[in-house]
């Protein structure tokens, strides 16, 4: 079991967070299958909650019956 990255968080990571600087997005999907070091592991409330700076778009992927974590 992986825990969240956010400081002081020690939920379950249920999803993974990545940043495409080239085109101003965060992608927020499912738990990558091993910790990636230009990623972060966020619980479902962290997950929902992610927001991008101004001009910067957030990108949700969800696969079908995953649970705790909604679009």
């Amino acid at each position: 079991m992986r825990r969240c990255s956010r400081t002081a968080c020690t939920a379950e990571a249920v999803a993974t967070l990545t940043f495409d600087y080239a085109d101003s997005m965060a992608v927020v999907g499912p738990l990558a299958g091993s910790r990636d070091p230009g990623g972060y592991d966020l619980c479902a409330r962290h997950a929902e909650r992610t927001s991008a700076p101004v001009g910067w778009q957030v990108v949700r992927h969800v696969s079908l019956g995953e649970v705790g974590f909604r679009a």
